[in-house]
């Protein structure tokens, strides 16, 4: 019996073709929103608060918050790092990957 053994990126090649094409490239993009997404959450959930609390903090509604944490799409960086230091009481790093 022949196992051949992939790695993740062979498969993500794969299934959603060479990185710089315009499908990769949206998948990506929809990944890294959906990590920002969690991110918030665990945070939010790790200092025992509510969506309600943290909107509460940076002047949103929760219904806002909860579409940040569910897809993390179209947030500004303004907001993200309202999010992060006034709502969590965090600090926020953007690293770039070239």
């Amino acid at each position: 019996m022949n196992m051949e053994t992939y790695t993740l990126d062979d498969i993500k090649k794969e299934v959603y073709g060479e990185i710089g094409t315009p499908r990769r490239d949206k998948i990506e993009a929809e990944l890294a929103s959906l990590r920002i997404g969690i991110q918030i959450r665990n945070a939010r959930e790790a200092r025992k608060m509510t969506q309600s609390q943290l909107a509460e903090k940076i002047g949103k509604e929760r219904s806002f918050i909860s579409k940040v944490e569910s897809d993390g799409k179209n947030l500004t960086l303004s907001t993200l790092y309202d999010i992060v230091t006034k709502g969590l009481g965090g600090k926020l790093s953007i690293q770039v990957q070239l």
